[in-house]
């Protein structure tokens, strides 16, 4: 695979002025090192952008300094202001008039940033850094401090993106469906909780992959997600063919409210894990293959025989180890339904899981999000990042939505 080419600046030709530049600078500046360039780049820079604010002054009050044209506007001196640069910080003095009409475009009004700092601080919140790691890297680089509110108020800007994105519309039908939870530490009211964020993740009629929504922090019901469901109806969804999930409290019975015709599947990945996490290491490996034995079995008929003898052989020893299995029978058996190779694709929440340990790579520098806005914006930065790359179907989509159209016939569209 071809390395990435990097944007690299291509200087113009040497010139005679050019050089003529660069000697005086270096004896201005008594230029001795690379430090001294910056120092003196930043110096010019303030003086440039202070002589191109005098000179939309005069464009606007229609005269050059100490001149009059009889307007009842004029300078009414000037206010100092910290501006932030690639070369660091340094101070200007805005021209101000009589009148407060006067609004530069060099560095508008209420800006302080004329370097892209902002997307770049934006990227690093998105990449899991916490607000003191951006800014101590931000020092490094540019040589100011950022505070722990500006960091804020910086993030704070892409709040409409997000309400912008939760409230996007959505496509009228998705073959499947997966929700899976995904814990994170936040600090509320001073107190260090454990919250969850529920992401809702779907599977095109065209295959590919999209993050339909995150909740966080609520509590699991059937209100709860059936508040969730009605969300996604209300964004354009008409129909869920299947709908994978681990045994979240409440969801089945929204199911059933919400998209009644939709198929509901237990996530038999998290079926085993809650089996196997109370087995002896040593029996680990062959409990795990009797398990197999039922959810690859070529029907519901076998699976039931096979779920039997499993409990038969392991009941001494792990006495209700497969009750899970009897009792969640109705959200198993769907899967007996498909080929072993359409099963593949929404049996397990693999998919989603894969996501998730994305979304974990955030949590690596910060061992608790400063509150459940805060958790939100990383994980939406994230969302976007990952989902960018999402532009191919699925690995034998077109297998699978065959059958998918001979088994939900008139669902998909043609």
């Amino acid at each position: 695979m071809a390395n990435k080419k990097r944007n690299v600046y291509q200087p113009k030709p040497m010139t005679d002025e050019k050089r003529n530049i660069i000697r005086n600078l270096i004896q201005e500046y008594n230029i001795e090192s690379t430090e001294d360039i910056q120092d003196a780049l930043k110096d010019l820079l303030s003086g440039t952008i202070q002589d191109m604010m005098e000179t939309e002054m005069n464009e606007h009050l229609g005269y050059e300094k100490y001149g009059r044209n009889g307007s009842t506007n004029a300078r009414n001196g000037s206010k100092s202001k910290t501006v932030r640069s690639k070369y660091g910080e340094f101070k200007i003095d805005v021209p101000q008039d009589r009148e407060s009409t006067f609004d530069p475009k060099i560095v508008k009004k209420h800006s302080k940033d004329i370097s892209s700092i902002d997307e770049k601080i934006i990227a690093m919140y998105g990449r899991g850094l916490s607000d003191n790691q951006i800014s101590d890297m931000i020092e490094d680089i540019y040589g100011f401090e950022l505070s722990k509110s500006m960091i804020s108020d910086v993030t704070d800007k892409i709040l409409p993106r997000i309400e912008e994105w939760r409230t996007r519309p959505l496509a009228d039908v998705y073959a499947i469906v997966f929700i899976d939870a995904i814990y994170f530490s936040v600090r509320e009211d001073g107190v260090v909780k454990k919250l969850a964020a529920y992401v809702v993740m779907g599977i095109t009629e065209s295959g590919i992959k999209d993050v339909l929504a995150i909740e966080i922090g609520e509590n699991e019901s059937s209100k709860f997600w059936l508040s969730v469901l009605n969300s996604i109806q209300n964004r354009g969804v008409k129909d869920i063919l299947i709908l994978c999930s681990d045994g979240l409290h409440g969801l089945k019975e929204a199911i059933n409210t919400a998209f009644p015709n939709t198929e509901h599947q237990r996530c038999i990945v998290h079926m085993i894990r809650n089996t196997l996490k109370h087995v002896a290491n040593k029996h680990m490996k062959e409990f795990a293959k009797d398990l197999r034995s039922i959810y690859t079995a070529p029907n519901e008929e076998t699976a039931l025989k096979n779920l039997d003898d499993t409990r038969e052989k392991w009941n001494d020893l792990y006495p209700g180890a497969m009750d899970r299995w009897e009792n969640n029978w109705d959200v198993i058996s769907p899967i007996f339904k498909f080929s072993s190779e359409v099963r593949k694709a929404f049996y397990t929440t693999n998919i989603i899981e894969s996501l998730n340990s994305s979304y974990r790579r955030i949590n690596k520098n910060r061992s608790v999000f400063p509150s459940s806005q805060a958790l939100m914006k990383a994980l939406y930065l994230a969302t976007i990042e990952i989902t960018q790359k999402w532009t191919t179907v699925i690995r034998n989509w077109g297998r699978i939505r065959g059958e998918l159209s001979i088994m939900f016939p008139g669902r998909l569209p043609d």
